[in-house]
């Protein structure tokens, strides 16, 4: 588990509570993209687009790779990975209550 401490779950999950950088995440997922193209499908100021890629960044959701006056991102998939261990363990938690709960269920009938 000392890979979850490098990620705050609290800034990832923060970060991911809106739809449009969770769309930034998404374009992310396809290729490394330059941030005027991550900007380009929303209706906002490039200064506006900044703020959110500002807060992928803070999460470390996001990498960004500078090429000449270019700003590359990419998506960070260990980032990613932590809030999917963090989801997975509460999934099973409540599959095991519901398959509890189904037996429990059956019993009945």
């Amino acid at each position: 588990m000392v890979e979850s401490r490098k990620y705050d779950l609290n800034l990832i999950f923060q970060a991911l509570s809106d739809p449009t950088r969770r769309a930034m995440l998404k374009s992310l997922s396809k290729k490394e993209r330059v941030i005027t193209e991550i900007a380009k499908p929303f209706e906002m100021s490039l200064a506006a687009a900044s703020k959110h890629i500002k807060v992928l960044e803070k999460a470390k959701l996001v990498n960004r790779r500078k090429e000449g006056s270019f700003s590359y991102l990419s998506l960070n998939g260990k980032a990613m990975m932590s809030a999917d261990r963090w989801i997975q363990y509460y999934k099973k938690f409540w599959e095991d209550q519901l398959d509890s709960l189904k037996e429990l269920l059956e019993e009945i009938e």
